[in-house]
């Protein structure tokens, strides 16, 4: 995987107002933690930041760090832990960096590409719901996968795609659960025909037609009765 190089410089001051100062010039406020050392107060270009994460990698990039100390850099090689963004205008205002080592496995989150269009949708009229977007995995830095790719162009209705059946490169382990569902064909959904309004205002009319006659009937019946009886008297 691509290593991208960053020139990095330490943060002195720290807080609201100095980090407001710093994306005022172009940089972004970081900070690098590393397990069981202190965090590392530093600030990067916003440009430099921005061409990492349009690389093939996106967010799973590994940066080398160049941190400028007087004459001399120190170099950290890190990975994107967590990216805070501006909630409305959607830039970047804080990032947080974890030190890694290329000998060393870490966890990541890898997105789940759909390719082809499954036969069960062509020909069946078939819905593909696409249920699990990414899984978590665990490897070398440098073996992290861009995406991990699932055909479908096979699957027919009540297919089923789970987190066993995707294909990594040895050395990639993913951590979810085996029977975790990622695609599955649903059959298509059946909708109710709905009467048209002319059919409906007919019916409507018709109803009380057929309750006043059968009003008339009864009444005609009950007079009949009645005219019997005074015959009998």
């Amino acid at each position: 995987m691509e290593q991208i190089q960053i020139e990095a410089k330490p943060r002195q001051e720290t807080g609201k107002e100095a980090a407001r100062r710093l994306r005022n010039e172009g940089l972004i406020p970081v900070v690098v933690y590393n397990k069981g050392k202190r965090s590392i107060p530093l600030a990067i270009s916003g440009v430099d930041l921005i061409y990492a994460l349009h690389t093939s990698a996106g967010e799973n990039v590994i940066m080398n760090l160049n941190i400028k100390k007087g004459k001399e850099f120190q170099k950290k090689t890190v990975i994107i832990k967590d990216i805070q963004y501006h909630p409305i205008k959607g830039n970047i205002l804080h990032v947080d960096f974890d030190q890694i080592s290329l000998s060393q496995n870490i966890t990541v989150k890898v997105p789940i590409d759909i390719k082809g269009e499954a036969i069960g949708v062509k020909r069946d009229s078939g819905i593909l719901e696409h249920i699990l977007w990414e899984v978590e995995v665990e490897c070398l830095p440098t073996k992290i996968p861009e995406k991990i790719e699932v055909r479908v162009d096979d699957l027919e209705i009540g297919d089923v795609i789970h987190v066993k059946d995707l294909k990594v490169e040895e050395g990639v382990r993913i951590l979810n659960e085996p029977e975790e569902t990622v695609v599955v064909i649903e059959p298509p959904r059946k909708i109710e025909e709905e009467k048209p309004e002319e059919e409906e205002l007919i019916e409507e009319e018709k109803e009380p037609e057929v309750i006043s006659e059968k009003e008339k009937e009864e009444r005609a019946r009950k007079k009949a009765e009645e005219e019997e009886e005074k015959q009998q008297e």
